[in-house]
């Protein structure tokens, strides 16, 4: 089968800008990250929930996508066209981090100078091709699959994910697939309740137990998107994008629950952020009826630069990372217009990426792939 022959589907323009949206609240989450002094006391506690977020999503739209095209569609075309998708910009940002490296050299990672540069090269490779380092080949000293672009792990079980779906789970009925995500439903629950942590946060390190926190995160989102996108008939409901922004600005936003005397809250909390409210923002999105061109630019923009925002941010945020362990005490007030710096330029480096090097680079695999 001809991967050229597959038209695009309509987008739905709304998923596409709370995408933007919660691509935006991950990278404030990962400025306030090293101001806080334990995950209890994060200023955007809850942004990490944003990746669950994306998961699902991205589960309703490869279900919306491909459910009904394998009949005239092989397995080999299905994952050409998600690497074709989503590697170019992998490639880049371990690019990015392989570049500035040895200049976050600092008392947060102070063994960098160390690090010879064909050992960096060496990580930047494997990191082409999204599989985990082992923890014998960590240059950064934080134990990250990806120590090059610390969001690479999500990428790791996203493959994952899509391998699942093709190989196995796309034939499933929706009475499977929904057992499939009631007892992923329950695992999540579980971990999420019983974590020392009292979060579902990790899966970035390449060992039994955060490789069961990723698994256990990709697993439920994924593929109760692509229940969703099986069982549910959008309706048309007006200002969506505004209400599915807000909700999903409060969920992501929330304080820390419980403290640290009550740990369970807050795993309580981010179930049903997982479980259930995640889910209703993606129906009502995929409900939601664009009111104006405005609105519509506006979720385009967000939608385009929201994949290469979040694969670009992170090696600029190393070097905010740096700064801050360099000059102990930093305050909010003393860091905020460094954040915003970073945060500005990370939407203009997406945005030029998306440009000059995604786009061109998907249109080129299309046709090398065929």
């Amino acid at each position: 089968m001809n991967n050229n022959s597959l038209s695009a589907k309509p987008h739905y323009p709304i998923l596409d800008g709370l995408r933007g949206v919660a691509a935006i609240i991950v990278v404030t989450f990962h400025l306030t990250e090293p101001l806080g002094t334990s995950h209890l006391d994060i200023l955007v506690n809850h942004g990490y929930l944003a990746v669950d977020f994306f998961f699902l999503l991205s589960g309703f739209v490869v279900g919306f996508a491909y459910d009904d095209r394998w009949a005239k569609m092989t397995v080999g075309t299905f994952f050409k066209r998600r690497i074709e998708r989503l590697q170019p910009m992998v490639i880049l940002g371990m690019t990015l981090g392989a570049i500035g490296f040895y200049f976050t050299d600092s008392t947060i990672w102070p063994l960098i100078h160390t690090i010879p540069l064909w050992k960096m090269l060496l990580v930047m490779l494997i990191g082409y091709t999204i599989l985990p380092i082992p923890l014998s080949l960590d240059i950064r000293g934080w134990q990250e699959m990806h120590p090059l672009n610390s969001v690479g792990w999500s990428l790791f079980f996203e493959y994952i994910a899509n391998i699942l779906y093709a190989i196995w789970v796309r034939k499933f009925s929706k009475t499977a697939l929904s057992v499939l995500v009631l007892i992923s439903a329950i695992a999540l629950a579980h971990m999420a309740i019983t974590s020392p942590n009292g979060d579902v946060s990790g899966g970035w390190t390449l060992n039994t137990e955060q490789m069961r926190i990723g698994i256990t995160r990709m697993m439920y989102p994924f593929f109760a998107g692509l229940l969703l996108s099986r069982v549910t008939k959008p309706t048309r409901i007006k200002y969506a994008f505004i209400w599915c922004t807000l909700l999903l600005a409060l969920v992501l936003y929330m304080p820390r629950i419980g403290g640290a005397e009550h740990l369970w809250m807050n795993g309580i909390y981010e179930s049903v952020c997982i479980i259930i409210i995640f889910p209703i923002i993606v129906y009502l999105g995929a409900s939601g009826v664009v009111q104006a061109q405005t609105e519509r630019r506006i979720c385009k923009f967000l939608g385009d630069i929201s994949y290469p925002l979040y694969l670009v941010h992170y090696p600029l945020v190393y070097f905010y990372v740096a700064w801050i362990s360099n000059n102990k005490g930093v305050t909010l007030v003393q860091a905020w217009p460094y954040g915003l710096a970073i945060l500005v330029g990370s939407i203009i480096l997406a945005y030029v990426s998306l440009k000059w090097y995604d786009e061109p680079a998907r249109k080129w695999l299309r046709k090398k792939l065929g």
